[in-house]
Order: structure tokens, then C-alpha cells, then sequence
């Protein structure tokens, strides 16, 4: 072992690591005068004033709060800081780590009440803009949906007033939908309340929102549409796994195991197709989507011809979910999501041409992981993930009392553990890994993708359950073919924080966070027992 004090990371052959400050300080006052002026009148005493703000000498701070801080098992996400008080506080009731449920709004209710005349469109179209976006986002009254709607864009109707479609306009050689108030189309549409009807002329039915060809389907058990979207940032494009506009999911709840496994076949399917065309194999035919049989099938085969020497061209992936949706009423986005549940993946080279230096290499997030593991493996002489897969197995609470629950396992089978890291850096963040060396999907046969699939859909019913309402799931993997030895598939399940939308602290990779990770994750599996279903 050497130099491993510049080895950033929490996991070590023996456990978890980390560090503790105690501090005591004194603060010079630097400050020449006072303005002491009164704040208000408090209760029974008469006026306040602000004198405490404005001490005589030096400031002394004796025994202040204790703060953790945690090297990430990760050294490229940074460090977690807790606050011993604020932690101490939770760890009394960790149950009490959830958000609350957003109350029902609706305008139409309020101007029932105070009995406003005048049609409600009309009403409607008065509103300030900041107002009815904000309308558009938090109304749970589908009448108020309904008139932002017909508002926001020109419908074709029936006879019985349902909506058929959406009224187009020529443009530029092709079509394009009548849209009045795009702002306010784009925040409606993401409304789980707004009516199916709307939603499917709107942007759920193939072709509303545009021409991305639909390549792939599932409809055992449910239904998944493949969208190829051509103008991607993405060299080859990307694709999307969304749920077809017959089998309609904005909420988790919603979301079944079928769903899950479909859509997540979606993205196995067109991974181990890509590669198969790469490596020379028989071409797959068009117009027949593989069974489960027929993929796990393909995967062997291209497992077989790595073993071969085949070197693909493509030879890593990219798949992520953002889940949720959320618009200030100054039009401030704060998730990329949109619409009904889906998800996201493409391939990645492992060669592009370079101008003005040695080559470079595409990005692949794994690729930090796999070269910060050769690092570890030079200085402890062990594998990482071996050591970090004990760390958790092994895990002792962070403030060190005996008598608390100490694991960090949420839930797991033979196959996966999802479970919280040491170092959160979303203060809800979760981890899902497998037990076994399997680095990447061409390495994970189809009963550790059963289990995957079911270990992500039971940890977005966790964090929702709790209150989580935007999350983005990214996963880490290993190079095919060619990754590091050792180095196994890793998703993280990042939710946003209402309080803690990031700023300096979070920039620098310092992730501020006010619970024990021990109590966060018996506060998970406390709604975990409830997913089980």
C-alpha cells in the first residue's frame, strides 16, 4: 500500500473512510460601528431589535457542530458534508425523511366561489402569463386544463366536443401544428391531470410532435414505441423508449413491471443489434422484434465473438431516464423531461478522428470509474468494486452508535443490491450494482437483467412513494470487449431536492446533505415493504 491518503475515496480494502471536523474558532470583528435598529414588535415585550447581529469584540465559537466529510467512492463526484445536528435530528424518526404531497389547486373552484361571471375562457385570457403557467403546471382541476388547452392551441373536435387532432398549418414544405402559446403547450402537456384526450392529440399520438421515425416495439404485456431522434447532440443519433400513446404513464405509480422490463428491452434489443451488424453477424430481419429468447440468444453469440478477438467499433453505451417535469411560472426549467415516461440510450465509438494533438477517445462516464479503479488496484492491490461491494456488506454507522440500524441496503436478490452510497451527492441519491463481475449488458445474461429491471423500477416506486418528483437515473458501464477487469455495471438514482437545487457548493463538487445515509436507507426500505407488490 502507498499514497493511499491521495487516493480520494471513502471505500478501502477494510471499510468505509472518512473524516470528522471538530472545531472551536474565533472570529476577529473587523467592523468599525453599529446600526442597531428595531425589527418589529416581538409578543408581550414591546419592540425587537437587531443587537445581536452587532457584538462588542471578537466572536468565540466553542465546540461548534461536528461536520462529516466523505470522500465519494467515486473521486470524480466530489465529497458529502453532514451537519451532526441536522442528521441527529432525523435520525430520530427516519421515517420522517419525505416530501409532502402537493395540494390541489384549481381556479375553477375559486371562481365558483366568489361567483365571477363571464365565460371562464374569457376569464382565463386576463390572467398574466406568469399565472397561467403556473396554472398550467400545478392545477389538479381538469377544468382549468381543459380551457388552457383551447387556449394554447387550435383543436378539430367532435360533434360531442372530444378532440380529434390538432389544426395544422403549412410550412416549409411540410406541416406544422397551430400552437397560439408554446410556453404554456409545452408546461400543459406534462400536467398528469390533464385529460388522456388532450394529452393524445397534443403530443402522445406518433406524428404530433413531429417525424421521428418509430423503429421498434414491444407489446407483450404492454406497449414501448422506439423513437430514432436523428438531430442528436450524439454522433449516430440516439433513441427513445417511450410508452406508446395506448398504454399512457406520467406517474411511477402507473408504471407496472411489464412496462419496466419493455421498455428496458427496447434498449437491450437495439444495443446487441447495433453490435451484432458491428461484429459481422447474421443480419437481423426487419419487421421482427426478438423475444426474450432470440435476445438472450444474440447476446451469446456476440459474447462469442469477443472472445473471438472481434473488436466492434461501437463499443460502449449510453442509457438514462429523467423522470418527472417541472417549470417555474417565470418559465425556468427545471427538469428535462417531458411528457409521458421514457427512456434514452445510444452507443458510443471507441475512436474519432482528432485535430491538434494526440488522439482522443469519445466520452463514456464508466470510463472515469475504469480509470480510477487501475489507480486503486496500484495502491491497495485489491479490486475496487470487490472492496466496495464488502464496504456496504460490512457497514457501520457513520455516527458510530451500536444501538441504530447500520445497513445501507434497500433491497436486493441473488443477483443486484440497490442501496444507499456513503456519500450521497443528490441528498436521496440510491446505487444499484451486481454482485457478480458483469460490466456492461453484453455482459449481464437475462436473468441479472430480470433482476436489474426490477431493482430500478423498485427504486423509482421507493423514491417517488417519498415524494420525489424529478429524478434522473444515469448509468455507469464498462468498455465492450475492452473495459478494466473487474469493473461491474453501476446505475445511480439521482432525485432533485425542492430546497437543494445546486448552486457554488454543489458546482464544486461539495454535496451538502442533513441525514446519516443509514437512516436514509431504513427510511427507504420502510416504503420498499410497500412496493413489493
Amino acid at each position: 500500500m502507498k499514497n493511499d491518503e491521495h487516493l480520494n475515496t471513502c471505500v478501502t480494502p477494510q471499510g468505509f473512510r472518512y473524516g470528522i471536523h471538530k472545531p472551536s474558532y474565533r472570529v476577529a470583528n473587523l467592523r468599525r460601528k453599529d446600526y442597531i435598529q428595531a425589527l418589529g414588535r416581538i409578543e408581550g415585550d414591546g419592540s425587537l431589535y437587531n443587537e445581536r447581529n452587532f457584538p462588542a469584540a471578537e466572536v468565540a465559537v466553542d465546540e461548534a457542530d461536528w461536520i462529516y466529510e466523505i470522500p465519494n467512492p467515486l473521486p470524480f463526484r466530489g465529497r458529502t458534508y453532514i451537519s451532526r445536528s441536522w442528521a441527529e435530528n432525523i435520525a430520530a424518526d427516519p421515517k420522517a425523511i419525505k416530501l409532502p404531497e402537493p395540494p390541489a389547486a384549481s381556479m375553477s373552484e375559486f371562481l365558483d366561489k366568489w361567483g365571477r361571471e363571464g365565460s371562464r375562457e374569457e376569464i382565463f385570457k386576463e390572467l398574466p402569463p406568469p399565472v397561467l403557467l403556473s396554472l398550467a403546471a400545478n392545477s389538479t382541476d381538469e377544468r382549468d386544463l381543459i380551457v388552457l388547452a383551447r387556449l394554447c392551441c387550435a383543436f378539430v373536435f367532435a360533434a360531442d366536443g372530444r378532440p380529434l387532432g390538432l389544426q395544422y398549418r403549412r410550412r416549409n414544405g411540410g406541416s406544422q401544428a397551430i400552437i397560439h402559446h408554446h410556453d404554456l403547450f409545452k408546461i400543459l402537456v406534462n400536467n398528469y391531470y390533464l385529460p388522456d384526450a388532450y394529452k393524445e392529440v397534443m403530443v402522445l399520438r406518433p406524428g404530433a410532435q413531429g417525424g421521428s421515425e418509430i423503429v421498434g416495439e414491444v407489446t407483450d404485456g404492454s406497449h414501448v414505441f422506439e423513437y430514432l431522434r436523428r438531430n442528436s447532440y450524439i454522433a449516430g443519433g440516439h433513441y427513445a423508449a417511450n410508452m406508446a400513446n395506448d398504454a399512457i404513464r406520467y406517474h411511477i405509480r402507473d408504471l407496472s413491471r411489464d412496462d419496466i422490463r419493455a421498455l428496458r428491452h427496447i434498449y437491450y434489443q437495439r444495443s446487441y443489434v447495433r453490435l451484432s451488424a458491428e461484429l459481422g453477424m447474421p443480419a437481423i430481419k426487419n419487421r421482427q422484434p426478438l423475444t426474450t429468447a432470440e435476445l438472450e440468444a444474440l447476446r451469446q453469440g456476440i459474447q462469442q465473438r469477443l472472445r473471438e478477438g472481434a473488436v466492434p467499433a461501437l463499443n460502449a453505451t449510453i442509457w438514462g431516464w429523467n423522470y418527472g417535469y417541472g417549470c417555474a411560472s417565470d418559465n425556468y426549467r427545471l427538469h428535462a423531461s417531458h411528457q409521458m415516461i421514457h427512456q434514452q440510450f445510444s452507443m458510443l465509438p471507441g475512436e474519432m478522428e482528432t485535430v491538434g494533438g494526440p488522439a482522443l477517445r469519445p466520452y463514456g462516464c464508466g470510463d472515469l470509474i475504469a480509470e480510477f479503479m487501475g489507480r486503486y488496484q496500484a495502491v491497495y492491490g485489491s479490486s475496487f468494486f470487490d472492496d466496495y461491494y464488502q464496504a456496504v456488506r460490512r457497514n457501520s454507522r457513520l455516527d458510530g452508535r451500536p444501538e441504530l440500524d447500520n445497513s445501507l441496503i434497500v433491497y436486493e436478490d441473488d443477483r443486484v443490491i440497490l442501496f444507499v452510497p456513503k456519500a450521497q451527492t443528490s441528498q436521496w441519491e440510491l446505487q444499484l450494482m451486481p454482485v457478480t463481475e458483469a460490466g456492461n449488458i453484453v455482459e449481464a445474461d437475462q436473468d441479472l437483467r430480470e433482476s436489474i429491471d426490477t431493482a430500478i423500477l423498485t427504486a423509482m416506486q421507493i423514491l417517488t412513494k417519498m415524494g420525489a418528483k424529478m429524478i434522473t437515473v444515469i448509468e455507469y458501464s464498462k468498455r465492450i470487449g475492452s473495459g478494466a477487469s473487474g469493473q461491474r455495471l453501476l446505475y445511480s438514482f439521482l432525485p432533485k431536492h425542492p430546497q437543494a437545487p445546486g448552486a457554488f457548493s454543489e458546482a464544486q463538487l461539495r454535496w451538502i446533505n442533513g441525514h446519516y445515509p443509514e437512516d436514509f436507507a431504513q427510511a427507504c426500505r420502510s416504503k420498499s415493504r410497500a412496493s413489493d407488490t
